[in-house]
């Protein structure tokens, strides 16, 4: 038996918007889950070799999809076809806080829904997929991004 306790990790997006008008709205935590199987066991593959891969989940992507979220996604449901912005990467409040802001100027008119963090400009591996109550998007009206995963040791 092993004593301690349990490892946790909890994942949360922020979204605010700004148009085109200078309104800007803070629409805070839209969505707290859902980090992926595929990213689970890219963690543990990357645990047993000398790989970096982890620098590179910094890649924003936007979408309509309206699926739940699910640990076996692997992409988002609709992508709204734009580029994938590359975030940042620090920590958060606290050294166990990852965390990725993007900002993603639309090229179109969308509803947008889903959010998702990527390794790769194109496809590659899915982190995590939001989805939330969609957000009205016209062509040059910007999205801010927080992406944070939250890690706490057990013991």
């Amino acid at each position: 038996m092993i004593a301690g306790g349990n490892i946790t990790w909890t994942s949360s997006l922020s979204l605010r918007v700004f148009r085109t008008t200078g309104e800007i709205i803070d629409y805070g935590v839209v969505s707290i889950r859902c980090i992926t199987d595929d990213f689970v066991e890219m963690l543990i593959d990357v645990l047993q070799s000398t790989d970096s891969t982890f620098s590179d989940f910094k890649y924003h992507d936007f979408g309509t999809g309206t699926t739940v979220e699910d640990q076996t996604d692997t992409g988002l449901e609709a992508p709204c076809g734009d580029a994938r912005e590359i975030g940042s990467q620090t920590e958060g409040a606290t050294a166990n806080i990852y965390k990725s802001v993007a900002t993603h100027t639309f090229g179109g008119a969308y509803t947008i829904t889903e959010h998702g963090l990527f390794n790769a400009a194109a496809a590659g591996v899915l982190m995590d997929r939001s989805v939330f109550t969609g957000i009205a998007f016209g062509a040059g009206d910007k999205a801010e991004a927080t992406y944070q995963m939250t890690m706490n040791a057990g013991g």
